[in-house]
């Protein structure tokens, strides 16, 4: 089992000053102004991030997973690519009832104990998931099954808040009613994360990661948070990795 790294410090504040939710909760309440903030640092990177490891792989006639799609937030750039089919998968009817609302004809299920009902004899060619994995609580057994429903010879990409950053009391928060919520997390390595798939056959291809940097220092600014941005200045904030399965061509 992939451990998760007990994480006291944020544990400790959350208790003290923001309420804590599961991701469902959480993702149902967020899921009205989710696709509405500026300025968000965390989206902004994955926007990029996203956007950077997706340039590496053909989408071209693919059978494709988002897992955690929420609102179809990077499905404009996906479908740009020209997937045979795109299907999401979330645990939040919210998110995925605002995805419905852009993509009227979208394949989009919920989540239910990571058993991808209705998706046997390994329909997909490829997994993206972004900003995603430390939400689930058991990851071995979801990365387990996310192999079972892919092709022998299938492609990974994940993004994901950095996990020394969720150790350090980083969190995800947002405002519902004028309260701040914090979603829950579960802090994975993402060394074991990798082992994981690398167990099931897949490689590494590309590895990013961003830091809290001077690139980054204007968002705390913004928020009155610097003090934050001096504490968390230099620890990675986000990663992502892209990974395939089967023989390497060269």
């Amino acid at each position: 089992m992939i451990p998760a790294i007990k994480n006291y410090i944020s544990r400790r504040i959350l208790k003290r000053s923001i309420p804590e939710k599961g991701s469902a909760d959480a993702y149902d309440l967020w899921s009205a102004n989710y696709d509405r903030q500026p300025g968000n640092l965390m989206l902004d990177l994955d926007e990029i991030l996203f956007s950077k490891l997706l340039t590496s792989i053909d989408l071209e006639n693919k059978n494709v997973a988002d897992i955690g799609c929420g609102t179809g937030r990077h499905w404009n750039k996906i479908l740009a690519k020209n997937p045979a089919l795109l299907t999401g998968f979330d645990v939040s009817e919210g998110m995925l009832a605002r995805l419905r609302e852009k993509y009227p004809t979208a394949y989009a299920y919920k989540i239910r104990d990571d058993l991808f009902e209705g998706t046997r004899n390994a329909p997909f060619d490829v997994i993206l998931s972004t900003l995603t994995v430390a939400h689930i609580e058991n990851l071995e057994r979801a990365l387990e099954n996310w192999c079972n429903i892919l092709k022998a010879d299938a492609e990974i990409i994940i993004t994901d808040f950095h996990p020394k950053m969720l150790a350090f009391g980083g969190k995800r928060t947002f405002k519902y009613q004028n309260k701040s919520l914090a979603v829950r997390n579960y802090v994975y390595p993402v060394e074991t994360i990798k082992h994981v798939l690398q167990s099931n056959g897949f490689r590494i291809v590309k590895e990013e990661e961003f830091k809290i940097d001077e690139t980054t220092r204007s968002y705390y600014a913004e928020q009155n948070a610097l003090p934050v941005y001096e504490q968390f200045k230099g620890f990675p904030v986000i990663y992502g990795v892209y990974l395939k399965r089967g023989n390497d061509p060269e």
